[in-house]
């Protein structure tokens, strides 16, 4: 079967609901395990910056969400007004889709983040409310950052690994620097 279109997914585990968002128009989306995605509308800085958190080339993930339906809208207004909305886990995945925009095998993961902060919006049209809400998501390399200077240990990230994330492996990152330091690098003679 050959691939014809891809489907950007947003999965947002909040506490008391996960939410799975698409990006498009139209009704719902169900893949291939039956989880139903619903549709909103990504902002092309949205877009820019996914791209740009899947190359780990940014520390954090703006992500604005346009046209979300008031019942998931209050879902998540509520894990925020409850203090539990930080810290939720966030997952960008690509779904392949056929001709007929049907899902080819399962959806890839692409980013993974924990959310940082929330930001919402309201906007009223007629009879119908629309929200706007932007969730800043930082991923693993956040957990890395220094101040100018300062010299990466091993035993350090290891420790701070485990404080963040105590479910994970330990983080290696750092494990050959030591062998580094004394270590001379000659360049060829040409």
């Amino acid at each position: 079967m050959t691939i014809k279109s891809l489907r950007i997914l947003a999965q947002l585990d909040f506490p008391s609901k996960t939410v799975r968002l698409w990006d498009g128009s139209g009704g719902p989306f169900v893949d291939g395990d039956g989880n139903i995605w619903r549709s909103c509308v990504l902002t092309d800085s949205a877009l820019d910056q996914i791209e740009l958190a899947i190359n780990a080339e940014a520390f954090t993930l703006p992500l604005t969400l346009s046209g979300i339906d008031q019942v998931v809208a209050a879902t998540i207004w509520e894990d925020y007004q409850a203090g539990e909305i930080v810290g939720s886990r966030v997952r960008i995945l690509i779904q392949d889709c056929d001709e007929y925009d049907q899902p080819v095998g399962t959806a890839d993961v692409k980013f993974t983040g924990t959310i940082d902060n929330i930001m919402f919006d309201d906007a009223g049209s007629g009879d119908q409310m629309l929200s706007t809400i932007t969730v800043e998501v930082t991923n693993r390399f956040t957990l890395r950052t220094l101040t100018n200077g300062a010299v990466l240990s091993d035993v350090d990230q290891k420790a701070r690994s485990a404080l963040l994330n105590p479910s994970a492996t330990a983080d290696r990152f750092c494990e050959r620097l030591p062998e580094l330091i004394d270590k001379t690098i000659r360049w060829p003679n040409w």
